[in-house]
């Protein structure tokens, strides 16, 4: 009798100041956790350096766990422009590192992450963490909330598929929300 097949994800919630990381193995249909955790750098830290910290520790993830597929949540901008900026440049470094161990990224909204975990797409916070412990049959919630966030974040692609069109592309790039290289290139 053959052995369903193993697939290791790790999920990433980015921010510069706290970088949320869950790492989840599937088998068959059962999903476990293998690790969680954040990245915190702290305020006054010369920006490169923060930079460089969170490359530093994603890198010793990824070759400590060598997952399969990453996946990352889409930035959402709301009012403060200037920690969006900041947060993309964290992600732009977990992409980087991503990229360095030859390892796909797929990328989801908060709205498509809460779907794959809860069935609904505009669930609560609690709601999201209360499934992410039922999903991965943890005793307790996992702490702190940019972890939860992470390990969610990884159980949305692990429900969800490695489908093309869930691959990060930067947003406007490839035909997502309505552009394609060749309207914009000629």
């Amino acid at each position: 009798m053959n052995e369903p097949r193993s697939t290791t994800y790790i999920g990433i919630d980015p921010g510069y100041a706290i970088t949320g990381y869950g790492i989840i193995k599937k088998t068959g249909n059962k999903l476990s956790v293998i690790d969680y955790g954040v990245i915190e750098t702290k305020a006054h830290t010369e920006f490169p350096v923060r930079l460089l910290a969170i490359n530093e520790k994603i890198r010793g993830l990824l070759e400590l766990y060598k997952p399969d597929y990453m996946s990352i949540e889409e930035i959402f901008i709301s009012q403060n422009r200037t920690t969006a900026v900041g947060t993309a440049q964290a992600r732009g470094v977990v992409i980087l590192e991503a990229a360095r161990a030859n390892i796909p990224v797929y990328e989801f909204t908060p709205g498509q992450v809460k779907l794959a975990v809860t069935g609904y797409g505009k669930a609560e916070k609690k709601q999201v963490q209360t499934m992410v412990k039922s999903l991965l049959g943890l005793k307790e919630m996992p702490k702190p909330d940019d972890a939860a966030d992470a390990l969610a974040i990884a159980i949305c692609l692990a429900n969800t598929g490695t489908m093309n069109s869930g691959k990060a592309v930067s947003g406007y790039q490839y035909g997502r929300y309505g552009y394609s290289k060749r309207n914009e290139f000629g």
